[in-house]
């Protein structure tokens, strides 16, 4: 009787509705969900001004309290150490990338928090101690301008890749300051390619000659704060001397135009592709062929991978079906002639067999990775979000394409890394939940990985396992989920465990090794979770677009159906679980607190998205559309302002205390999100803290002394809420 009791418990407890949203609208809450209505009922307007003087004195009220309850921890100063040690370790492997006939690395330590940008040769980098020949160094160039830059990658001219276009950051930025660069001199060029602040997307054509999308002048951006037209700047020119050879429109939507300029291994130029972003994930592909624009035929939902031997290689996030022929399953990997693509009166493949088709994902696989070569590609592929390798190569004999696998280690991340198609090599990282990161070098032709760097243990891992469990959602979906959990650990629901959760724009998370988390918060007895919900790429773009717009609300009920499970297998409880995420995963653990504080004891809320009503008007919300729909219109208000956690918070409420915290800087998701949503919560009397960074951007890449703050402050949080 007691076992059929628990049974019919937790049925209704995994087919609930949310259990706020049955109540009365909260106040604040719009009485009227137009644009006008929203402004209307918003009484913290002011702090999305970012550096406005209201704004920065709240943060500046709000950085006080905070850092006295955190900082003043008698743990601080030891996570601090610990992460700092961690992230400026020596012992870490160099992340290479090829960089003409050696190998370039940008690396930050103690001594260098803002990076050296060096390179070695290949025989020189498998050696424990590489012999490093500095080309930037970041500490010295802010010192002699007085500018507090930020390394945000170098573009080289292939094949000899001596002609580089650095970007760097003010502080952190998205947008960035672009310079040439020659890496025989070690200088900047000397009257070379200058391009101010600006979200460039930009290509070398050749030695005199750049592919630019940017901001021209006024009326020459879209509502998102991103290009539309893509020019040829000639050495020399100004922007507003290049020559237009694109134009999308200024109601375009997405990350803006850009374009690529696809290579063989020689380095000479295959095609040249334009991107014109509709919405978030929906575009318009064309082909630049002398000085003509063709638009390609593909489906709207496409990924562009690269160009071999005269075949667009391409993944489709939705059923596709050329001309008429057999339509191909959303997620297959796809190869097609560039000139039968620029012509719409060409037939349908042949039904017998069709060359055009790589790779055909099952229903728990997804394409994750995609190197192209001269000779075949190199495809990762996740595996019930486990990682695996293969090769694929064009058989002129049976008009097919062959695959062969890559042997990987067993229940780990496959990373393919930068890639060198010249030479057909690939840099591969492996890592798992406990196991560091292994970097090895795939060679042309090969089927074995040739290990070349293993980083040290970070953390004690002896003491945990890891457990893969699938969760039921609310409309019967099985949701998978990773545990890392102490092996020791008694499943009375006792154990302090973190939660992460992300489930949107088609981002996977398989497992990875996290070595701030392991020695601040594993080796200290806690467990780790990661819920792969719906939103995400795990299972491919069926997965993700179960979750966009109007469906938003599976990927909330898939992480909360994960919380409950823990909670019925004994992993951990309410009173010991606590929630992380970021960015889009900060509208989850907004929503997540808002909809179900009865399941959760902490949340600590980054660099977040939390007001959905007004995401938008608030730089650069309006290229994420297509992911959460539109609010300004009704019928899109309508769905999104049943979850928008801003105005969905109660002063009756039961909520912990919640640790909100972003970054001034942050060009990506605006600051006044987490502002705002930290106010209310003070205004209706909810106890919270709130952290805003000054300087380090949404990718919080500045250094490593920041970014250890950052972790010590996270973990300080989360021990007293859910170890205390």
């Amino acid at each position: 009787m007691r076992i059929q009791s628990l049974m019919a418990a937790t049925a209704l407890m995994v087919f609930a509705a949310p259990v706020l949203a049955q109540t009365t609208p909260p106040p604040h809450f719009p009485a009227d969900l137009s644009p006008a209505g929203v402004r209307a009922a918003d009484d913290h307007l002011a702090l999305e001004e970012v550096e406005g003087a209201e704004a920065m004195a709240f943060v500046r009220a709000e950085n006080e309290r905070s850092l006295a309850a955190l900082t003043g921890d008698r743990r601080y100063e030891t996570f601090r150490a610990e992460a700092f040690d961690i992230l400026s370790s020596t012992t870490r492997i160099p992340g290479p990338s090829f960089l003409g006939d050696g190998i370039g690395n940008f690396w930050q330590d103690a001594a260098n928090p803002k990076g050296l940008w060096r390179r070695t040769t290949l025989d020189s980098y498998r050696t424990d101690a590489p012999e490093w020949e500095t080309l930037i160094d970041l500490d010295a160039l802010s010192r002699a301008e007085g500018r507090d830059w930020v390394w945000k990658g170098a573009r080289c001219l292939a094949p000899d890749e001596t002609r580089c276009l650095i970007s760097l950051s003010e502080g952190g930025k998205d947008a960035v300051v672009v310079r040439e660069f020659n890496t025989r001199t070690r200088e900047f060029v000397e009257g070379g390619f200058i391009l101010p602040e600006g979200k460039h997307r930009l290509e070398w054509f050749d030695i005199d000659t750049l592919l630019v999308a940017t901001d021209f002048g006024p009326g020459t951006l879209t509502e998102s704060g991103y290009p539309f037209i893509v020019k040829g700047l000639k050495r020399g020119q100004t922007l507003a001397e290049g020559v237009e050879i694109y134009r999308g429109d200024i109601s375009d939507g997405g990350y803006g135009v850009s374009p690529s300029v696809f290579r063989d291994g020689a380095g000479a130029v295959q095609a040249v592709i334009i991107n014109r972003p509709l919405d978030t994930f929906r575009s318009e592909t064309w082909r630049i062929v002398g000085g003509t624009v063709v638009k390609l035929n593909l489906p709207e939902r496409v990924a562009v991978h690269g160009v071999q031997n005269g075949n667009l290689i391409f993944g489709i996030d939705e059923a596709w079906s050329r001309f008429g022929g057999k339509p191909e399953p959303e997620g297959s990997l796809m190869s097609v002639p560039l000139d039968v693509l620029g012509r719409p009166e060409a037939g349908p493949p042949s039904p017998d067999s069709n060359p055009e088709v790589v790779f055909t994902p099952t229903a728990r696989q997804s394409v994750q990775d995609v190197a192209v070569l001269d000779d075949g590609l190199v495809v990762g592929v996740s595996d019930n979000v486990v990682g695996t390798l293969r090769r694929f190569a064009f058989d002129a004999r049976t008009h097919r394409w062959s695959s062969s696998g890559v042997e990987v280690p067993a229940n780990s991340a496959v990373g393919i890394g930068d890639v060198s198609r010249g030479s057909g090599r690939i840099f591969v990282s492996t890592q798992g939940f406990l196991t560091p990161p292994t970097l090895s070098l795939l060679a042309a032709g090969a089927d074995a990985l040739t290990p070349l760097k293993a980083a040290p243990a970070m953390f004690d891992a002896s003491t945990h396992v890891v457990e893969q469990f699938e969760a039921t959602s609310t409309d019967g979906t099985k949701v998978p989920y990773f545990v890392v959990r102490p092996i020791n650990a008694p499943m009375d629901g006792s154990t302090p465990t973190i939660l992460f959760g992300y489930g949107g724009f088609q981002v996977s998370f398989p497992p990875a090794y996290k070595p701030e988390l392991g020695k601040l918060w594993l080796e200290n007895g806690g467990a780790y979770v990661v819920a792969n919900i719906r939103g995400g790429g795990e299972f491919g773009p069926a997965w993700h677009q179960a979750a966009l717009r109007e469906h938003r609300q599976r990927a909330f009920d898939d992480f909360a159906s994960v919380a409950r499970d823990l909670e019925q297998r004994g992993v951990t409880s309410p009173r010991r679980l606590g929630i992380y995420g970021r960015s889009n995963g900060g509208v989850l653990t907004s929503v997540s607190i808002t909809q179900h504080p009865e399941l959760y004891n902490a949340a600590v809320i980054e660099s977040p998205l939390i007001d959905m009503l007004r995401y938008p008007d608030l730089p650069a919300g309006a290229s994420w559309i297509g992911e959460y729909g539109d609010p300004r219109i009704p019928g899109d208000a309508a769905f999104i302002s049943q979850y928008s956690a801003y105005q969905r918070l109660r002063p009756d409420a039961d909520y912990p205390r919640l640790y909100i915290t972003t970054n001034t800087r942050d060009d990506r998701v605006h600051p006044g999100h987490a502002r705002k949503f930290a106010a209310r919560l003070g205004d209706q009397g909810h106890d919270h803290l709130y952290y805003e960074e000054t300087s380090g951007g949404h990718s919080n890449d500045a250094d490593p002394v920041a970014n250890a703050r950052r972790w010590a402050r996270h973990y300080v949080y989360l021990s007293q809420q859910l170890m205390d």
